[in-house]
């Protein structure tokens, strides 16, 4: 016969005055701020907010805080309150010293009618990183030769933004007699502080061509372009997919289409879907055909009709993509269905079976860097 088991009641934690107080314990700031990042990632505006005033509420002056909160606002459409939010964190009563350069930055972003003052807050935030760097500001926690690369790099795409500007048809200032030398030492700066920063020597590339000089326009591009390409795909010194969209039009518009060809299928590697990606190897291929119908002979052994059949192909993915996606640039759809068009009349039809993946697009991979085009000309 079994021993009959006494029942026995658990015994209850004792609740002190300590304990107590720890469970009516609010959540700590970090964690707060890691919720609300949390949200903003997951694209849910409202309930961040809420979290980053709950943040604001216990210390006003919070700088992560107000830059997120300004983050959040910018996501939300409202404009004017992200621009007076980033404004306290500059010249506010709790603004600290010196305030982040992310501050200055959201605001140079933010003043579109005003390139002066863009400038301004650009050169601000330049300023800052560069304190940062010498070890003059308190709080730039400078510790590690990443967070080094980092701001030297932001510096340098700080410094390109601020040549854009200069550049930009939009304003008069490229009108300036002090233009050319302003964005010259711009240029200077940036490489000084990285001296083969690919954002910079496709905008070098960009400011060379603007001062009718093809041949240093394409050196600086080929050097842009020879900074990564034998790098892994999945390397981290691979330049983003929009950075190398603009390597691509630098050398269509230096007529160096198979180095075009060649960066593209780096950004199709990575992703096949780009719409503007399609639309410049279409458009690549469509002035590769004028050029080789021009000239009565084939270009990178290929003669005018099939360099037409593989600009019809990616034109078409392009507008179908656009279309699909309702991408929001107008005008690149506009100048595609034109191309289209254009090869129509030619009688170039669409391929049966649909475009060219960029899987079949290895026999680029030999191209000649040297190739060398004949300009934008009308084929009839």
């Amino acid at each position: 016969m079994g021993r009959t088991r006494v029942k026995t009641k658990k015994a209850r934690p004792v609740q002190t005055d300590a304990t107590q107080a720890q469970a009516k314990e609010p959540p700590s700031i970090p964690s707060l701020l890691e919720k609300a990042r949390s949200l903003v990632t997951q694209c849910d505006y409202d309930m961040a907010q809420k979290f980053v005033q709950r943040i604001l509420e216990r210390s006003s002056g919070h700088v992560e805080g107000k830059e997120l909160l300004g983050v959040i606002q910018l996501e939300k459409g409202d404009i004017n309150d992200a621009k007076l939010t980033f404004q306290s964190l500059i010249s506010g009563p709790d603004a600290p010293q010196p305030p982040p350069p992310s501050a200055h930055l959201y605001l140079a972003q933010l003043t579109d009618d005003d390139p002066l003052l863009a400038l301004k807050h650009y050169q601000a935030a330049v300023n800052i990183m560069f304190g940062q760097l010498k070890g003059k500001e308190p709080e730039s926690k400078v510790t590690t030769e990443e967070n080094e690369i980092d701001i030297r790099r932001n510096i340098v795409r700080v410094l390109v933004a601020m040549v854009e500007i200069w550049m930009a048809p939009t304003y008069d200032l490229c009108f300036d007699p002090k233009a050319e030398e302003t964005c010259e030492s711009l240029l200077k700066t940036a490489f000084e502080v990285d001296s083969n920063n690919v954002e910079a020597l496709i905008c070098l590339s960009s400011f060379r061509l603007s001062q009718q000089k093809p041949d240093e326009a394409k050196e600086s591009a080929t050097r842009a372009w020879f900074a990564w390409k034998d790098l892994d795909s999945d390397d981290p010194l691979v330049p983003p997919v929009p950075t190398r969209i603009e390597l691509t039009k630098r050398f269509i518009e230096i007529s160096d289409y198979a180095s075009a060809l060649l960066v593209l299928q780096s950004v199709m590697g990575t992703d096949d879907q780009d719409v503007e990606a399609w639309y410049l190897e279409g458009w690549c291929f469509f002035l590769m055909a004028e050029q080789a119908k021009e000239t009565g002979q084939d270009v990178e052994g290929l003669s005018w009709e099939e360099l037409a059949q593989d600009a019809r192909d990616c034109l078409e993915t392009c507008r179908t993509l656009h279309l699909n996606e309702d991408h929001s640039d107008k005008d690149l759809l506009g100048h595609t269905k034109e191309l289209i068009t254009q090869l129509e009349s030619l009688n170039i039809k669409p391929s049966p079976d649909g475009p060219t993946g960029p899987e079949e697009e290895d026999e680029w991979e030999d191209a000649s860097d040297d190739s060398d085009g004949d300009g934008d000309v009308e084929m009839s």
